[in-house]
């Protein structure tokens, strides 16, 4: 059946979507890290340079993402390609500094869940499932509509952080409650990719289905298993 005249094409939807979605993860960030690390004020102690190097990894990785999404709107997918050499050496390095950070936050008891090595389940669960999805991303980089849905889903996954400092900060949730609320809040990042591609292609594409499922049940049940014993044990070992 041949398109509707001044129906747009999936290729420009694609672009409208995928655009609006970087955007709005670019600002999820700047407004969940505003007060701790983008407008942090001088009554709060400086940051460690770890913490610094490791915000500074991340707001690029953001960055980047959206200068890429743009590249593609804009069909330079020539320039598109060539950054994206730099964008899987960047991801590495958000991947070190993610674990390095996870294990340092456990080291000095930090966390809102009051036992840090509890806490370690969700900053770990992040940055894990992030690898994950970046190397799958990498690996499938020759086709266009899982390599995209990988990236922003293993984005996403990162995107717990930000969401839950802003429900902290505004104290909407706080406590292990507040968990809900986090998690949901990420979710809703995945369901919005799920629902765009049952509006476009008729289907939730296998990319979504299996990255999304990584982010939306792989991460809470990596926090139940936080309180076994063997987990425990496992963040006494790395403490």
């Amino acid at each position: 059946m041949s398109m509707a005249v001044g129906q747009p094409s999936r290729a420009q939807t694609d672009r409208i979507f995928f655009t609006g979605l970087a955007l709005a993860s670019a600002i999820t960030v700047l407004v969940g890290f505003a007060p701790s690390y983008f407008l942090r004020g001088g009554e709060l102690p400086a940051l460690r340079p770890l913490y610094q190097i490791h915000g500074a990894l991340f707001t690029t990785w953001i960055g980047l993402l959206t200068v890429q999404t743009s590249l593609v709107a804009a069909r330079r997918t020539d320039i598109h390609r060539k950054l994206g050499v730099a964008g899987m050496v960047l991801a590495a390095l958000v991947f070190i500094a993610g674990v390095t950070v996870s294990i340092e936050t456990l080291r000095r008891n930090g966390g809102p869940i009051p036992d840090p090595r509890v806490f370690l389940s969700i900053p770990l669960g992040d940055i894990i499932v992030f690898g994950v999805l970046i190397t799958a991303a990498f690996v499938l980089r020759q086709h266009a509509d899982t390599h995209k849905r990988l990236i922003f889903l293993a984005t996403i996954s990162l995107l717990t952080a930000a969401v839950a400092r802003f429900f902290i900060y505004t104290g909407i949730a706080n406590g292990p409650s507040g968990l809900i609320f986090f998690f949901g809040g990420t979710d809703a990042f995945v369901l919005a990719i799920a629902v765009y591609d049952y509006v476009t292609r008729g289907r939730v594409l296998p990319a979504t289905l299996w990255g999304g499922a990584m982010v939306a049940i792989f991460k809470p049940a990596l926090l139940l298993i936080a309180f076994t014993p063997a987990w425990l044990a496992f963040a006494d070992v790395l403490k």
